[in-house]
């Protein structure tokens, strides 16, 4: 992969860790205890409220495994791994690494 697509792919990283960052902490009230009163919650009933709040953390969950992978995508960057096949070490297409930014397999390794 030439340099200026690893430093493209730096970039595209780096923008998307922040505005997963962003959308944790703006996300934040979501995952707070579902408090009993009942003018705190409006309409809702309990049961949705949390819902919304089991929702909401599971959200967040996936958020940071989100971030787990691309800050591991930036490490394999420094290392000169990235764009490779960590099973088979052909080339990852970029296409490929455009939908997922923290992509470690190719097509055929994925599907094996």
């Amino acid at each position: 992969m030439e340099t200026r697509e690893i430093t493209r792919f730096s970039e595209l990283i780096s923008q998307k860790l922040v505005e997963l960052r962003e959308e944790i902490l703006e996300a934040a009230d979501g995952t707070k205890t579902v408090e009993l009163d009942q003018q705190s919650i409006g309409r809702l009933s309990r049961m949705d409220a949390i819902q919304q709040q089991a929702m909401a953390i599971a959200l967040e969950k996936r958020r940071e495994a989100e971030i787990f992978k691309l800050t591991q995508a930036l490490a394999r960057i420094d290392e000169g791994e990235y764009g490779y096949c960590e099973d088979c070490g052909d080339d990852i297409p970029t296409k490929r690494l455009e939908i997922n930014l923290s992509s470690t397999r190719c097509v055929s390794c994925m599907t094996a």
